[in-house]
């Protein structure tokens, strides 16, 4: 795999959308296109998971775009995404809901810095990602990109973890990971210390 090693917000040239490369211990280690990097042997590289919740404490659930080459149509979590080289994660985030669904956020929060995990679609197609989560509450209205986003629902939180939990709600596998992995009750959850973010999305 070709990589390079910009260190600018937008890439190397501003056109071609990178994704960061990194080591065990999240230090980058270079750049690759996002557009050639998932195949059988996906190198480890920086992301993120938002979970997004309205006024009511429901959270965006939200339908990957049918033509996304990694689990298109699948239901997920809020929004994902990658940060560019030289960006931190939570620029990132806002940057990319901003993107994907239109939407402001207030009180973006940190709850799960270091988790990474690794998933394999039935084509044998990988996923390979350190993949800081973030829990946040929606200050705009919804204006999603068809591009990224093929539908969405409001779901009551509790419902819906509990649904994940015993497997009877289909979503990413990354999404069942999290799911897993957050508290009972995201929004009242402690913000994680940024320290503890790989050092590549800091």
């Amino acid at each position: 795999m070709t990589t390079t090693t910009s260190s600018g917000p937008s890439g190397s040239s501003g056109s071609v959308e990178e994704v960061v490369l990194v080591d065990d211990a999240g230090h980058a280690i270079g750049t690759a296109a996002k557009a050639g990097v998932h195949g059988p042997d996906t190198p480890l590289h920086l992301a993120f998971s938002c979970y997004v919740f309205d006024a009511d404490g429901r959270l965006l659930l939200t339908q990957r775009a049918h033509e996304k080459p990694t689990w298109g149509g699948v239901w997920t979590n809020s929004a994902c995404g990658h940060p560019a080289p030289g960006e931190s994660a939570e620029a990132a985030v806002r940057r990319r809901v901003r993107q994907e669904l239109g939407l402001e956020l207030d009180d973006l929060t940190l709850v799960l810095p270091r988790f990474r995990y690794r998933a394999v679609m039935g084509d044998g197609t990988v996923e390979h990602e350190l993949c800081p989560v973030f829990v946040a509450r929606a200050a705009s209205s919804l204006a999603l990109d068809a591009a990224e986003v093929a539908d969405h629902v409001w779901v009551e939180w509790g419902s819906f973890r509990a649904e994940v939990l015993a497997g009877t709600r289909d979503v990413s596998p990354w999404c069942v990971e999290q799911v897993t992995a957050l508290p009972a009750d995201p929004l009242a959850a402690p913000a994680a210390d940024p320290a503890e973010l790989p050092p590549a999305a800091r």
